[in-house]
């Protein structure tokens, strides 16, 4: 068995961001004349201020995450995006399982008790899912023992609103630690390569 913290990572960061932004709210006007170097930042945040999102939904952005299943359960129901995940009915898990650990476990009032129950639960789930692989079973009969804190991957895909409305609810204070904690890590990353777009929200979740 192994556990893992959950990550997240770029699979396709979109180029001339704010400059396509620009262009595609600037064609509402006709105004493309007025675009020169250095306009766009000024464009961008005039036109989020007025709340005049469906510009941005003309730039997409694909992220890889690693995290547990209870997790992705919670991130499909975003419907405005294309996913793509780990298959446990194809996938064939030999040799260990992967689980993902709780991000409660850096709380201090998470004591060294309930760590080893959780741990020893884990433990029990790959037994018993080994045991059925060898019994015969098929991985897509198997799985019905894998628990949330499986480890798996997927792959979202959708535009830039889009992610605004997925950290606006993910990275609230009443969503579940586990997403809230990996949402609020690529909030980071969002502000720092995409600027204007998503410093408000940024500046929200870090009070």
């Amino acid at each position: 068995m192994q556990i893992i913290d959950q990550s997240w990572e770029w699979l396709q960061k979109p180029s001339k961001i704010l400059e396509t932004v620009e262009l595609a709210g600037r064609t509402c006007y006709k105004s493309e004349k007025r675009i020169t170097e250095g306009s766009a930042e000024k464009f961008v945040k005039m036109i989020l201020d007025l709340g005049h999102e469906t510009v941005i939904e003309h730039v997409s952005a694909s992220i890889r995450f690693i995290t547990n299943r209870g997790v992705t359960h919670e991130l499909v129901r975003h419907r405005l995006a294309s996913y793509s995940q780990e298959s446990t009915r194809y996938i064939r898990y030999n040799d260990q399982l992967v689980f993902i650990r709780p991000i409660w476990w850096s709380d201090v009032e998470y004591s060294d008790e309930q760590k080893k129950h959780w741990q020893t639960s884990m433990e029990q789930a790959e037994r018993a899912y080994l045991d059925a692989l060898q019994k015969g079973d098929k991985p897509e009969q198997a799985r019905e023992m894998l628990p949330n804190a499986t480890k798996t991957e997927i792959v979202v895909t959708t535009n830039l609103r889009e992610w605004r409305h997925i950290f606006d609810l993910r990275c609230a204070k009443p969503a579940h630690p586990q997403i809230r904690a990996l949402m609020l890590d690529c909030l980071q990353g969002f502000a720092k390569e995409i600027p204007i777009v998503f410093d408000e929200l940024l500046q929200k979740y870090s009070e």
